[in-house]
């Protein structure tokens, strides 16, 4: 029952910080993000990221790429297919090599620079699409290649992490647990995916016909939840995220006759219970141990985490065919960091690439341009023209 007062305490002052973020012209996101730190082991130690609040902040981080999916424009996702992989690639390729090698000149080992690399390389889209959301920018050209870019950076990060441990082992440093062969993960995916295809095109639509004949309250919303939670549970048996799985969930119902009413049901759901707690999970992430000892290391870090993916995937927006400003909102949507550099960061600790000051330096850093990214991203959103074209009606 405490797990309740410490959720009230949340609800109370996400909403307050929301309320004032918005007065602010800052993004709401930044607000929540802000209570986390200020409630979490950084300042006041209040409220820690114990199993419940991890829970509710795992449900609200599905929830929220659930209706980014719901209000996703499936055709406009495919048409970005290829400028999607080219941004996601190019954001790879810059983390991982300046990184890694601004990693190796601070004094940093090949293997934990190169590690340090890898944590950077993988975007965490789920704050982009609070922001996108926020601007009613989703359903644009940009949006859409935000979107794809973020499943194959997912699929990227997947590989890199399979081959980082891989290259651990070689040198006979254990990592926790036992991993999958890399081909096995990839085999996993491509059903993942074709599946996905599959419930896109007749299982999606056939389970929420069925559920609208169930004499049930909500029914038509239980079946969507189903699926949403579903879908997330399995993406994670194969290795990608279950933000993945649940927006494909969100795309595929989004493609019934059912989708005006989802909105309506679902996204008070979140927004009342599940997606501040997550927001607040991220700042409950830092702390300020080794802060000084560190700061030369996280700032340029920081730098480098927003100034690599920002170049990297506007760079790859640029040579697919957006112009200067469509770049820049792509490349800022993809700064955010989050789930999977957590895991690689973790990885690197349990292995003893990275002692706990080295450990904590880069948890601060992934929380860094978590928050930084919104707020870059607001900004070039405010220099798109109004009225954009490929926007979906």
């Amino acid at each position: 029952m405490a797990f309740l007062g410490t959720l009230c305490l949340i609800l109370i002052l996400t909403t307050l910080a929301g309320n004032l973020s918005n007065r602010l012209g800052v993004p709401a996101v930044i607000g929540e993000l802000l209570v986390g730190i200020v409630l979490g082991p950084a300042l006041l130690n209040w409220v820690h990221l114990n199993s419940l609040v991890s829970l509710f902040a795992d449900i609200g981080v599905v929830i929220l790429m659930f209706l980014g999916g719901l209000e996703s424009n499936l055709q406009l996702l495919m048409k970005y297919l290829r400028p999607a992989i080219v941004v996601a690639t190019s954001g790879v390729i810059f983390p991982v090599v300046l990184m890694g090698l601004t990693s190796w000149w601070w004094g940093f080992t090949p293997l934990e620079s190169l590690f340090i690399g890898v944590i950077f390389s993988a975007t965490s889209v789920s704050i982009s699409v609070a922001v996108l959301k926020e601007y009613h920018a989703l359903t644009t050209r940009e949006g859409a290649t935000i979107l794809g870019a973020a499943v194959a950076d997912d699929i990227i990060g997947v590989i890199l992490l399979s081959l980082m441990i891989s290259l651990l082992a070689s040198q006979g440093i254990q990592t926790a647990g036992s991993q999958p062969a890399l081909a096995l993960v990839l085999l996993e995916q491509v059903v993942f995916f074709v599946g996905t295809y599959a419930l896109v095109k007749w299982i999606a639509p056939y389970l929420m016909h069925l559920s609208e004949r169930l004499v049930v309250p909500s029914s038509v919303t239980i079946m969507s939840m189903v699926i949403c939670l579903g879908m997330a549970w399995i993406a994670d048996i194969v290795g990608l995220s279950g933000a993945i799985g649940a927006f494909f969930a969100g795309i595929a119902v989004a493609h019934t006759s059912y989708r005006a009413v989802l909105v309506d049901h679902v996204e008070p759901l979140g927004n009342a219970i599940f997606i501040p707690v997550f927001f607040v999970s991220v700042g409950l992430n830092m702390t300020l141990d080794h802060l000084v000892e560190n700061l030369g290391i996280i700032v340029i870090l920081t730098v480098l985490a927003c100034v690599t993916k920002l170049i990297g995937c506007g760079l790859g927006a640029r040579l697919s065919g957006f112009n200067s400003n469509s770049s820049t909102v792509i490349g800022t949507g993809m700064i955010a960091r989050g789930e999977m550099g957590l895991i690689t960061a973790q990885i690197g600790h349990e292995a003893g690439l990275l002692a706990g000051s080295d450990y904590s330096a880069m948890i601060l850093v992934i929380i860094l341009a978590t928050i930084l990214a919104p707020l870059l991203l607001k900004q070039a959103l405010k220099r798109m023209p109004a009225g954009r074209p490929e926007e979906a009606v």
